[in-house]
């Protein structure tokens, strides 16, 4: 399964251009993912000076994302290109439509039924 997941107000809190707090609950969830298997764009605004930033405020916490505001090589082997829109099976963003937001994600049903390979 391929998340995107943005930075700023998500992982981490809102405090741009400055690295805000991180947000435990999305934090501890990015680890199980990265655990078991699964795969995550950092898909964030940020970039130059201010992505590096976060990428390492994310190495700090052993986050590591497997593609930084980008498709995975993989997707784009497949379909032979590499389009400007970020593919993922779940997109995590504080600006969602209807607020959806990881911690309310993890205290809800819906998140038992997101394992490896998608949702139940």
């Amino acid at each position: 399964m391929i998340f995107a997941i943005d930075f700023d107000g998500t992982i981490f809190s809102e405090a741009w251009p400055e690295i805000g707090e991180p947000v435990r609950e999305v934090v501890k969830f990015i680890r199980e993912l990265q655990e078991r298997g699964d795969l995550w764009i950092l898909y964030t605004m940020r970039e130059g000076a201010t992505l590096e930033q976060a990428v390492a405020a994310l190495a700090e916490l052993g986050l590591r994302p497997d593609a930084i505001n980008d498709n995975l090589p993989e997707r784009c082997a497949r379909f032979g290109n590499n389009p400007r829109k970020i593919y993922a099976d779940i997109y995590i963003d504080d600006h969602n439509a209807g607020g959806l937001r990881l911690p309310a994600l993890e205290k809800s049903t819906a998140r038992k039924g997101i394992t490896k390979g998608g949702l139940k």
